[in-house]
């Protein structure tokens, strides 16, 4: 059993390396323009949308359907909305610590931060549980096939976790931080995931139930960010430039898409 924890911690650094690359995206990009910083944000939002669906809920449906022990929509609706309603409270929580400790940074930009690293470090918690999993389960009976199933799920992974980790740096660079703060934010959004693998190798079997819900809540949280903070932020030179932002949205969710689809 230890020999698969191992090659799980070993996937799932891997994915982490592969968000550290897409946060490292943000290095290239200096001074950029107001059409490409909000060109940027919308292709965040883009690829959480995307991710949302692809990545979290459509598992998360798949896995609940075949666990069988609760109805597969009341395990992804219910997860969904309190993943939604915890991130909301998470706001609110720091608006009210804000005022508590007297703050000086504008509450709306740290709320902004907070609520987008929330958001994608819970997403990468249940990915990282998922690759976890798939290498703890060949514990129990190892086979070249199952061996292969564990690897492509963390090559999935991993691929998908490069926009991701733009879909951090990026907006953070938006919102003013500089490009080393950007980086070292957004790969740190991923270092979730070898924690995960290993916790989930090592409860390969308990956690299998568990990793449906988690999906879906990680979802919630995801669109909830999405939809609240980062399509409103990124239209906000909409006059000007009309389509620079939503030409954003519509290429992250398109590339995210691509990804999930073809990797499965």
């Amino acid at each position: 059993m230890e020999h698969y924890v191992w090659l799980a911690l070993a996937a799932t650094l891997g994915t982490w390396f592969v968000t550290a690359l897409g946060a490292a995206t943000v290095v290239f990009f200096k001074s950029p323009s107001a059409r490409a910083l909000n060109l940027m944000l919308g292709f965040s939002a883009g690829v959480m949308i995307a991710a949302s669906f692809w990545s979290l809920l459509q598992p998360a449906i798949q896995r609940a359907e075949a666990v069988g022990n609760t109805p597969a929509w009341l395990v992804a609706v219910s997860g969904f909305l309190l993943g939604a309603l915890f991130l909301w409270g998470s706001d609110k929580a720091v608006c009210f610590a804000r005022k508590r400790a007297g703050m000086a940074m504008p509450g709306e930009r740290m709320n902004r931060i907070i609520m987008l690293v929330l958001s994608i470090t819970l997403h990468n918690i249940p990915e990282g549980l998922a690759v976890g999993v798939a290498f703890g389960a060949l514990g129990t009976g190892a086979s070249p096939d199952g061996l292969m199933g564990a690897v492509s799920i963390a090559v999935g992974i991993g691929l998908q976790n490069f926009p991701e980790g733009a879909a951090v740096s990026l907006p953070l660079r938006r919102e003013g931080c500089s490009r080393r703060k950007s980086f070292f934010i957004g790969q740190a959004s991923g270092f979730v995931e070898p924690i995960a693998g290993v916790l989930g190798a090592l409860l390969a079997v308990y956690i299998e139930a568990v990793l449906p819900f988690a999906l879906s809540f990680a979802a919630g949280a995801m669109i909830l960010v999405a939809v609240h903070e980062l399509i409103p932020e990124c239209q906000r030179n909409q006059k000007a430039q009309p389509y620079a932002a939503t030409m954003g949205i519509v290429t992250g969710f398109a590339l995210m898409m691509l990804l999930d689809v073809m990797l499965g």
